[in-house]
């Protein structure tokens, strides 16, 4: 039985998981959408949304550096074009409180 070859999406996963050791990492082909397109040839098109430690207090340029350092390699052969949604932990939006509309009711 032969292995199967780790996809773009499962290398560079494990590259950014290496690297960052991010606590929210996902990552989308959306090559489909420019077939035909002159760098659809030559490597996918992806998107990254990662979240990770490192990138706290870093400007947004630095952490799209940090990124394409890590991925620097992949670049050359496997990625045409990549955008990238870089953020800190404390910048996630923390979740909503629930409404107690009892206890606003009942303080009228």
């Amino acid at each position: 039985m032969t292995a199967r070859m780790p996809s773009t999406i499962d290398t560079l996963h494990q590259r950014l998981t290496d690297v960052f050791h991010p606590l929210e990492l996902s990552i989308e082909d959306f090559s489909a959408e420019h077939a035909g397109h002159a760098g659809a040839r030559n490597g996918g098109h992806y998107r990254v949304f990662i979240v990770a430690e490192q990138f706290a207090s870093r400007p947004l340029v630095a952490r799209h550096r940090m990124v394409y350092q890590a991925l620097a390699d992949h670049l050359k052969r496997d990625v045409h074009a990549l955008s990238i949604v870089a953020k800190a932990p404390a910048e996630l939006a923390p979740p909503a409180a629930p409404q107690d509309t009892e206890s606003a009711a009942d303080s009228e």
